[in-house]
């Protein structure tokens, strides 16, 4: 049974402005539209690449965008920033309407497209699930016949009679999810909020929407950069990439296609115009893998050779407590190992210094499987807080292992796991 169909739905902005933003445009478009034209303010940037290009003040922040979604299905919406997916969710959830298209919905749909949408500051937990179950579409029955549960999943229940004003944003975001996610409607839609939450938080609400669908057959679409939630949540997927759809189909091959297609996964990175960040102690120059010749790797690198990522950055401010490295995912995003400069005793550390600093750490030889990886640069002040954190807004290089997995005669493909290590074999016979 169909639960959800998108029929060429665009939308578009204008800058700085709600609707056109002034009367003249107002009533030219609803002139062109009583007279059967097409709006005069659609035709706007390079015709092929209206969705991203334009010197006008009109933007399209989705465009033609067509899709089915099958009752019980769990969709996982990807793509970087700025693609278009929390508006193609504010769009199916009835927030705002498509500036051309229709949505068709078969059910009820309960959406969590930011913490506390829906939430009054100055009521009480108890009264704001009543509320936020009204504005669902829920009736006074369904929310107290499921208020026990909710609560009880939100882990809130000693301060559900205080004002929700006084809770932390991730008590907020605890309570909002399972107010969504308990009262029973046939569309579940979830924006990335879950970040707020603790990692304990994370895997109960991924196991509650795990429920959703596969135990009780309701529908979900799920925004998320964690590629590893999303593969184990979702079946179908849509990659949206500069406000169209890339692909849609299988989840595990729109995550294939995803990873490998983002122009950000490079082998090495001299410019950082798109990771800018304010702060006052690290700015990175260059970021990536090269060998033992300081050479750049541009393909794939050896299992069994000498391999290397480069660090070149200045240092403005020196902290003791300044950490510097990176973590390593897998293709689905999975993440493998997290490697600081700090992992040592402090008499083995390196010497940092004010101003440039090249450093360079050797990659393990014979730990990984034949594959790609996704390196990311980390950098914090150790549990104050994040300069670059990984999945959030830190550069990533593209590592390739092929080859050299082995010197056995016995094993020269691909083995089985994402580790290959080398391992010794003693024997203690007599």
């Amino acid at each position: 049974m169909l639960a959800l169909k998108a029929e060429n739905i665009s939308k578009q902005y204008r800058l700085g402005q709600v609707g056109t933003g002034t009367v003249s445009h107002d009533l030219n478009r609803f002139w062109h539209k009583v007279r059967g034209k097409e709006d005069p303010y659609l035709q706007i940037g390079d015709a092929n690449d209206r969705a991203t290009k334009s010197d006008s003040e009109y933007v399209w922040s989705l465009r033609d965008i067509n899709f089915e979604i099958q009752q019980g299905d769990a969709v996982g919406i990807i793509g970087r920033n700025g693609a278009g997916k929390s508006t193609l969710l504010k769009l199916l959830s009835k927030v705002t309407k498509p500036t051309t298209g229709k949505i068709y919905t078969n059910g009820r749909i309960a959406s969590l497209l930011e913490v506390g949408t829906g939430f009054h500051p100055e009521m009480t937990g108890r009264e704001n699930v009543f509320l936020n179950g009204a504005i669902l579409g829920m009736t006074r029955k369904e929310i107290s016949r499921k208020f026990d549960e909710i609560v009880d999943f939100s882990g809130v229940e000693r301060y559900i009679d205080t004002p929700v004003k006084r809770y932390s944003s991730g008590m907020y975001v605890r309570l909002a999810f399972a107010v969504a996610a308990h009262l029973e409607s046939e569309i579940l839609i979830v924006d990335e909020v879950l970040a707020v939450g603790d990692a304990d938080f994370q895997k109960k609400c991924l196991g509650k929407m795990g429920d959703v669908t596969k135990g009780e057959g309701r529908t979900i679409l799920f925004v998320s950069h964690n590629m590893a939630a999303v593969s184990a949540l979702c079946n179908k997927g849509i990659y949206l990439k500069n406000g169209l759809i890339h692909s849609q189909g299988d989840m595990s091959q729109i995550t294939i296609n995803y990873l490998s297609t983002d122009t950000e996964f490079l082998t090495y990175i001299t410019d950082f115009q798109n990771h800018k960040i304010d702060n006052t102690i690290f700015q990175p120059k260059e970021f990536g893998i090269v060998d033992e010749n300081d050479s750049r790797i541009a393909n794939y690198v050896r299992n069994d050779g000498n391999t290397f990522i480069k660090f070149k950055f200045d240092l403005n401010e020196l902290h003791d407590d300044f950490n510097f490295g990176i973590a390593v995912y897998d293709i689905h995003d999975q993440v493998l190992f997290w490697s600081f400069n700090t992992d040592v005793a402090p008499i083995e550390r390196i010497s940092l210094k004010l101003g440039e600093n090249t450093v360079l750490l050797q990659f393990p030889k014979h730990l990984l499987n034949e594959g790609e990886y996704v390196i990311h640069l980390m950098a914090s002040r150790h549990y104050k807080f994040w300069i670059y954190e990984p999945n959030v807004n830190a550069p990533k290089v593209k590592l390739k292992i092929q080859g050299g997995l082995s010197d056995s005669e016995k094993w020269i493909e691909k083995r089985t796991g994402i580790l290959a290590p080398i391992i010794e074999y003693h024997s203690i016979n007599g």
